[in-house]
Formats: C-alpha cells, sequence, structure tokens
C-alpha cells in the first residue's frame, strides 16, 4: 500500500497530528466485505495523511494487488502477523503495547481480542448480521463474533459504514449514539471509469455473449441468489431467450441443494478483483437482493460503473441506493420478478436509474472516507 508520494494531499490533512496504528490483520485471512475495506481505507488514507501517520499491525508495504483467497502480504509477514495476533489474543503478553508503541489511536477489527492498552481505542463497526440473522450464519461465524458487543463497549469511538449500521448497534446493544461517527465506505476508482476494452475483454473470457443480470457475493443464505433465481425463472419466456442470469462469487457455507441450484444459471465462481467492475460494467442491470447488508459494496460499485440497480428495501441498502436503484422486499419473488420486468423491458428507465447511480456514487469516494476517518481519528485522540 504505497504512500503516491506524488500526489498533492488535500490541505485538512495538515491539521493531522496523531499517530495511528490499524490493525490490518483481516488482510492476511480469507475475507470479503472488510477485506476490501481495509485494503483501499489503509490505501485511501495513506495518500491523504502525513508521511508517518498511518501504521499498521503487522507492518505492511507495497499491498499486493488485492485478492480475496489470499493474503495481502507476503508468506513472511503474514506468518508473523497472525502469530503475533495469536500471542496477543491467547497468552497474558503484552504484544500489541510493544508494536503499537508511541501510538495516539489503535483501531482494531474484529480478530483483535486484547488491544493495546495505552492508544485510545476505535473500531469500525460493519454489520450485526450475526445478531440480526443467527441463523443463516454456520457455527463457526457465530463464535467469531461472540465478543463483538464486548469489543465495541471498550472502543472509545466507533466508525459506523452506515446510519443503519449505527441504528442496529445502539437497538441491540445498548451502545450509546454519541460514541458512534457515521462514515459510508468507498468504491474503488476502477469502477468509476471502465475501459470498453477491458468490458469486452470480461466479455470474451467469460464467454458472456448475450446480455445479462448480474449479482456478486458470496453463495451464502444471507445473500439471497436463490430468491433471485427464482424471480429469473419466472420471468416471460422472452425475457429468458433474451437475457442471461449471471452470478459471481465464492462457494460459502450454502447447502448442496442451493449449490446446484446456482448453478443451473451462469454461475461464474469467484472473479479475481480485476474482472470484477468490467464485469459489472458489462452487466445489463445489477440484482442485489440481500436480506440484510451493513453498507453493500456490490450495489455502490454498480452505481459507479453506471449499471441500474434492482435492491433490497431492509438493512443499510436503501441508505446507499436512495432514489438511483429499483427497491423491492426480497423475500418477495413477485416483487423482484416485477422490477426485473421493468427494467430489462424499459431501455429509458435504465438510462435514467443509471445517470442517478453514477451521480450518487459520487457520496461513495475513498477519498471522502479517508479525509473524514483522519478527522474522527484527531477527535478520537483529543487533539
Amino acid at each position: 500500500m504505497g504512500r503516491n508520494r506524488g500526489r498533492a494531499r488535500p490541505n485538512c490533512c495538515i491539521l493531522i497530528t496523531v499517530k495511528i496504528v490499524i490493525d490490518a490483520t483481516p488482510l492476511l485471512v480469507r475475507s470479503a466485505g472488510v477485506k476490501n475495506y481495509l485494503y483501499y481505507w489503509i490505501a485511501a488514507l495513506r495518500r491523504v495523511a502525513p508521511a508517518g501517520a498511518i501504521r499498521t499491525f503487522p507492518r505492511l508495504g507495497d499491498a499486493r494487488p488485492l485478492d480475496h483467497e489470499s493474503p495481502a502480504a507476503g508468506f513472511w509477514r503474514t506468518s508473523t502477523g497472525l502469530a503475533a495476533l495469536g500471542l496477543a489474543n491467547h497468552t497474558p503478553l503484552p504484544v500489541l503495547d510493544a508494536l503499537a508503541g508511541g501510538a495516539d489511536v489503535f483501531h482494531a477489527s474484529s480478530l483483535c481480542r486484547r488491544p493495546p492498552r495505552r492508544p485510545r481505542l476505535t473500531t469500525t463497526l460493519h454489520d450485526l448480521t450475526s445478531r440480526i440473522m443467527p441463523e443463516v450464519h454456520p457455527a463457526a461465524n457465530l463464535r467469531a463474533d461472540s465478543h463483538l458487543a464486548e469489543h465495541l463497549q471498550r472502543a472509545y469511538r466507533i466508525i459506523a459504514v452506515s446510519e443503519s449500521t449505527r441504528d442496529d448497534a445502539v437497538r441491540l446493544l445498548g451502545i450509546p449514539p454519541e460514541k458512534f461517527v457515521v462514515i459510508h465506505s468507498g468504491v474503488a476508482g476502477a469502477f468509476f471509469h471502465v475501459d470498453a476494452a477491458a468490458i469486452a475483454a470480461v466479455r470474451a473470457r467469460y464467454g458472456l455473449t448475450r446480455p445479462f443480470v448480474l449479482s456478486i457475493g458470496t453463495v451464502e443464505p444471507r445473500k439471497n441468489m436463490i430468491g433471485l433465481v427464482s424471480a429469473f425463472e419466472a420471468l416471460g419466456a422472452s425475457l429468458r431467450e433474451e437475457f442471461d442470469l449471471v452470478l459471481a462469487g465464492p462457494m460459502g457455507w450454502a447447502n448442496a441443494a442451493t449449490a446446484q441450484r446456482v448453478r443451473t444459471v451462469r454461475y461464474l465462481g469467484y472473479v479475481p478483483e480485476r474482472d470484477i467492475a468490467p464485469l459489472t460494467a458489462a452487466a445489463t442491470v445489477f440484482a442485489y437482493p440481500s436480506l440484510y447488508e451493513g453498507f453493500g459494496f456490490p450495489v455502490a460499485q454498480a452505481m459507479a460503473a453506471g449499471v441500474p440497480v434492482i435492491t433490497s428495501n431492509v438493512s443499510a441498502l436503501p441508505e446507499i441506493a436512495g432514489d438511483a436503484a429499483l427497491l423491492v422486499d426480497p423475500r418477495s419473488r413477485n416483487e423482484l420478478r416485477e422490477a426485473l420486468t421493468r427494467l430489462l423491458l424499459d431501455p429509458e428507465l435504465r438510462g435514467r436509474l443509471a445517470g442517478r447511480g453514477r451521480e450518487r456514487a459520487q457520496r461513495f469516494r475513498w477519498e471522502t472516507c479517508a479525509a473524514k476517518s483522519l478527522q474522527f481519528f484527531q477527535e478520537a485522540a483529543g487533539s
């Protein structure tokens, strides 16, 4: 994660005088949304902050290209970083106190059980899906989040990635609302300007010869891909002959029946990060009927790429999509089918939503997120 030294930094950053250590251990494991957030957030913070203000645990220099299946660091940094985390979490050794020496703020991830004692503790809350929908998660996920409430209570200040997520935490965990600052996540720059040649190349790479409806996400119950498949199958025959339904994302903790069902349409499996932007931009419609999201990266990315969106009317998704998407009850096959039909039959409506989406997506720039985050850190340190 380089510092992009040749780029001028915003004037606001002159005010940043605190030293910040960010727990980057989720970058060393297989992950999706949190890994995406940390990768681009840290890079944006380093672009706009003074040199040396942003450090990471473990120390990461120039990161590898983002790959959700592989660590963002080499073998040595990954091994030593995870070993240090294990020692910090499971022994009384003051590992993080030593590694975060001189820091004013330590920004912990959910993987960090015993953060250092001297710096002010902050964290980012991405969602409360394990509390709101425990039935859609395997036991391992629930165990991993079992300490979440204690973690949030200990934090001095908390970034919530949406107002919806903040409100869930206040309601379900009783955390005082004044602890939170809502700072929306960002969208990678690649989604805002997708080259036509890259779109053509990704179409050829995946054999996408027909126009298509796209959905991207891990195949697991919360993403509701089976609901989308059912709604697509309920479309009129002429639409199903003209358009494909394309699903992309790793196979998560879906059962055998779900895994078999998604393969009845064009299931691409895990798609490398470099292909996500052109694949998204190639779609005629982006459909994301998730049952719950703390932010909703795929929706923001599709809007940035100028693709009309259908998404759910629950959790953070209306907050992110605004008036730039068709909102449906994700549990209603009929509502989802009708929204698909409307968009696929109406090019003018698709154009209007695409235009609104591009405009709305400007709110979700990583540079904006980073500038607000630096102010958050300054205030958390009491400076």
